[in-house]
């Protein structure tokens, strides 16, 4: 089971997403499209009608999203998905929604074949980097430590050697935002 928690945390962790309101609830965008939504103990999901299809066929209580004749996404309950499940549901629905190029950056990124800069973190780390859009160390310099703590697969150890990393270049982590 997961939560609007977990749906936040996946889909901010994806490049250039951000979070508003729609109709009073979190929702989810890439470069002004929304590709995901909560709405009380659901996600909503855009996806291709394939997908829909397929994911409203595996996951309990599903259901695809019409508007008009037009399949538009799926709405998923959260009591449904496991959260490896719905971390994969939403970075589809950002693939989906997200423009060519951008996706095209995120794909290498994660394939380890974008242009990098970071030092040796350890493979998770640097996935979860590469899945919030981070792959070179002015880019790190743009997060404070606790930003990158959150994201699941950095450690203490990873946020180490990056802050070593950028203090070499005499940079440092942006500041923890005021709470």
């Amino acid at each position: 089971m997961t939560t609007t928690a977990q749906l936040r945390r996946a889909a901010l962790d994806l490049p250039e997403a951000e979070e508003e309101t729609h109709g009073g609830m979190p929702a989810f965008s890439v470069r002004g499209t929304i590709f995901a939504s909560a709405h009380g103990d659901e996600a909503e999901l855009r996806l291709p009608a394939d997908a829909v299809r397929e994911v409203a066929g595996a996951l309990s209580g599903s259901a695809p999203m019409t508007r008009g004749p037009f399949v538009t996404g799926v709405r998923v309950p959260l009591a449904a998905v496991n959260g490896q499940e719905l971390n994969a549901l939403v970075a589809r629905a950002w693939r989906h929604c997200a423009p060519v190029d951008l996706g095209e950056c995120y794909d290498a990124a994660l394939a380890g074949t974008a242009a990098t800069d970071l030092p040796a973190i350890g493979k998770p780390a640097t996935r979860a980097l590469a899945a919030a859009g981070i792959t070179t160390l002015d880019q790190v310099a743009t997060r404070s430590e606790a930003e990158l703590l959150a994201m699941h697969g950095v450690g203490p150890k990873a946020v180490r050697i990056l802050g070593e990393a950028l203090a070499e270049r005499g940079s440092s982590f942006a500041p923890s935002p005021a709470t």
